[in-house]
């Protein structure tokens, strides 16, 4: 099983990136997946979740109308559109199959002016 993580970067408060990861090694189309988050000193935590067909989203109250899931099941690769970007969204993202142990390497996200 792989999760590479990509699209990470410096970005002004306010500014956008959108993430990805690609996976494999898995039946991707049948695997819920999540963005999680770990900023410096804190704990993981849940940022986004999304279904095996995609129908259904999940959100953290602090993305909520910012960040958007999505997935393509044909490309093997689920992404996060984060726009309206926050200092206090500065951390490593990861991506992770929902009730596995797998996790991808991360990609950072550095919001600053």
């Amino acid at each position: 099983v792989q999760l590479v993580e990509s699209g990470g970067g410096l970005v002004q408060p306010g500014g956008s990136l959108r993430l990805s990861c690609a996976a494999s090694g898995f039946t991707f189309s049948s695997s819920a997946m999540s963005w999680y988050r770990q900023a410096p000193g804190k704990e993981r935590e849940l940022v986004a979740s999304i279904a095996r067909a995609g129908g259904s989203t999940n959100y953290a109250d602090s993305v909520k109308g910012r960040f958007t899931i999505s997935r393509d099941n044909a490309k093997n690769t689920v992404y996060l559109q984060m726009n309206s970007l926050k200092p206090e969204d500065t951390a490593v993202y990861y991506c992770h199959i929902e009730g596995a142990i797998y996790w991808g390497q991360g990609t950072r996200v550095t919001v600053s002016s």
